[in-house]
């Protein structure tokens, strides 16, 4: 009962403490209000440390009240994140107004507290604040560890406050543009700037709106960037933007930048303005650093100016702000506080090393132990497992032997299975090529009564043509008249005669397939060998065209007429150039399936007569071979998987070559370019 009523009257006092509504940020109000409507002690002092940071640049007693009344409330609830949060408040205040040393102290207490309370947020804010010393002290490296240190708690944080992120990237921006490196300073400002347009709880924080704040240092590398007109204007974004937020300490530095590009361009009066108004704002807080920053520059205005007095009075503002900021006594404290936190941190990191060795230590042992025990299970059953495994060796060996027994007995059924295949493969061409013959010389018989009549009745026509025309040479007819029959004669005779050259073309034809067709030996015959070449060729063209409609190959013919006439049996030596057309028709017809639209297939066949040998050439632009296939492709068995039915012909074209009349067949090839092939025929020619 007692303790709530010392809340409440505690809750009365801090609600009826008078501010001037001017000094307010826009989140204080309702901070004000969730303080009031809380009940838990611990909300209680995390909303008094708010409250003082809504404070933070506008009054800093105010920060110090509210700051000081949660840290009382939590020592005495003994809640250490209120109290770390609390006193990292407090020492924002030694940070503005000079005392860097206590400020430092304040803060590695603060910072102790947070880890201890394992508060990542509060420990993230008191790192970056931490930095802002080394910062103040222009310390840039030690400066960058606290506030990349800061970064990586952030953003660890599933619902990290904004604002504080961006201050933490400013920061290292603003650091990094004091060492000089522009273009990391750049990438962070950016990315700080970027974070500040787009997040939708920026505004929603009690450290308020981070734009003046990013505003005005990225006015200051602009300047780095030699382009003054555009810091200027970063400036004065920087100062409107700091007036809703009653950020008076960003709108002091904003003046002040101001002032300086002002004093850079000489002109003094416009210097002199801004710096005033910077130095009253800096006073009011007070903010030592802004104060130092300020006087120095009205000192050097007025000096120039050549007036005295004003000269002396800022000079003595900026001695005194100096010497609160920079008194040789506090930067060694400075220096012994930091060097003190850096043996503890040192402490702390060889006491961790030492627990981990210990545990390491106590790891080994046990893994020690548990493999001496081990050890001796293993070596018990050692001896066992050697009689096992000899055991089984001599098993395996068995298994083995009988293995490599079945894996021969495949290979060898593979191997017949094979040949089966393939002789199967030359059983049904061939059964293919009877039955062509069969069809053949049916076709030609049918064939062969018509074109005999045609041819008959085309050499009547042709005696009666003649008889026509010497029977009106004796008949009296107008002469007119008479040279128009003349005229019409003798086309119907030109007529007739390109009538039976072609009936004796197709009756050449027809002989052709009955001799291929003739089952039984042969007498050899005269033979004119480049007709009986092209029309073998244009044969197995038409049954190629007959199987596959849409086939389509430019047959081009080089005969040497030199070959004349040789003694050979038509069907046989018919036979063979079938095997090798069908080969390459085949071919072709396989490149064109690949649907290349450039492609252009041909058939060219070249005889050649060299001294008492006949070369007959046969080279198609159709798919290559490979060398496997060509090394198997006039065997009767082939061992190679590439051989297909199109190609099993050419067993028999070459026992029909090289064992009927002597001769050799050789293949050329190359892959989706070419097939040649040659046919050497030692004939003796006929006269």
């Amino acid at each position: 009962m007692i303790r709530r009523k010392l809340v409440a009257l505690m809750a009365v006092a801090i609600i009826g403490v008078v501010h001037v509504a001017g000094a307010q940020s826009p989140q204080t109000k309702k901070i004000r209000q969730a303080l009031a409507a809380a009940t838990a002690d611990t909300s209680r002092v995390l909303l008094l440390a708010d409250l003082s940071a809504t404070y933070r640049y506008s009054r800093f007693d105010s920060v110090h009240h509210y700051a000081k009344q949660g840290l009382l409330l939590a020592r005495r609830i003994g809640y250490q994140k209120g109290e770390g949060r609390c006193l990292s408040r407090i020492g924002i205040l030694y940070s503005e107004r000079g005392n860097l040393p206590q400020a430092l102290r304040v803060d590695l207490q603060a910072l102790s507290l947070n880890e201890a309370a394992h508060d990542l947020e509060g420990t993230a804010r008191t790192l970056n604040q931490t930095g802002l010393l080394y910062y103040a002290l222009e310390d840039y490296q030690p400066s960058l560890s606290y506030y990349f240190r800061s970064l990586r708690l952030y953003e660890q944080l599933a619902n990290s406050d904004p604002s504080q992120v961006i201050s933490v990237l400013t920061n290292i921006g603003a650091s990094y543009e004091g060492k000089g490196q522009l273009d990391s300073a750049t990438y962070f400002l950016r990315k700080a700037w970027r974070l500040t347009r787009t997040s939708p709880a920026v505004h929603r924080s009690c450290w308020g709106n981070p734009a003046p704040y990013v505003l005005r240092e990225l006015g200051l590398l602009e300047v780095s960037l030699h382009h003054p007109t555009i810091a200027l204007a970063c400036y004065r974004r920087s100062a409107q933007a700091a007036a809703p937020e009653n950020d008076l300490r960003s709108a002091s530095r904003s003046y002040q930048y101001i002032a300086e590009l002002y004093q850079q361009s000489n002109q003094l009066d416009s210097c002199v303005f801004y710096a005033r108004k910077a130095l009253a704002l800096s006073q009011s807080l007070p903010f030592v650093l802004s104060v130092v920053r300020s006087s120095k520059l009205l000192t050097a205005s007025f000096k120039t100016l050549n007036q005295g007095d004003s000269t002396l009075k800022y000079m003595s503002i900026m001695l005194m702000a100096q010497d609160s900021l920079y008194n040789p006594k506090r930067i060694k404290q400075l220096d012994a506080i930091g060097f003190a936190e850096q043996q503890r941190l040192r402490q702390l990191e060889d006491e961790q090393k030492a627990y981990v060795a210990r545990v390491r230590l106590i790891a080994v042992l046990a893994g020690v132990s548990g493999l001496l025990l081990l050890i001796s299970l293993l070596w018990r059953n050692n001896r066992q497992q050697q009689r096992a495994n000899k055991r089984l060796q001599d098993l395996n060996e068995r298994v083995t032997h009988q293995a490599d027994e079945l894996m021969a007995q495949r290979d060898s059924v593979a191997r017949t299975l094979q040949e089966l295949k393939i002789t199967q493969g030359q059983l049904v061409l061939r059964e293919k090529m009877a039955s062509l013959g069969e069809l053949m010389a049916g076709v030609a018989y049918e064939i062969q009564n018509p074109v005999n009549s045609v041819r008959k009745y085309a050499a009547i026509s042709a005696e009666l043509c003649q008889e026509v025309m010497v029977e009106l040479a004796h008949t009296n007819f107008p002469l007119e008249d008479k040279e128009l029959v003349d005229e019409m004669l003798q086309n119907l005779g030109r007529n007739q005669e390109k009538i039976m050259h072609h009936s004796q073309r197709a009756e050449s034809i027809v002989r052709g397939m009955l001799e291929y067709s003739h089952v039984g030996k042969q007498p050899r015959q005269a033979t004119n060998l480049n007709q009986l070449a092209e029309e073998y060729l244009r044969l197995t063209y038409h049954d190629m065209r007959a199987k596959h409609h849409l086939f389509n190959v430019a047959l081009l013919l080089y005969p040497d007429p030199n070959v004349g006439w040789v003694n050979v049996i038509r069907q046989d030596l018919g036979r063979a150039l079938v095997g090798i057309f069908t080969t390459a028709l085949s071919a072709v017809h396989q490149r064109l399936l690949q649907g290349d639209e450039d492609y252009i297939p041909q058939i060219a066949i070249t005889t050649k007569r060299v001294n008492d040998e006949v070369e007959i050439y046969v080279k198609a632009n159709g798919v290559g071979l490979s060398k496997a296939t060509q090394q198997t492709l006039f065997q009767r068995f082939p061992a190679s998987e590439s051989t297909s039915e199109s190609t099993l012909g050419l067993a028999l074209s070459h026992d029909l070559i090289t064992k009927g009349y002597n001769g050799k067949v050789s293949v050329c090839s190359s892959d989706e370019e070419f097939t040649e092939y040659l046919i050497w025929l030692p004939l003796p020619l006929v006269a």
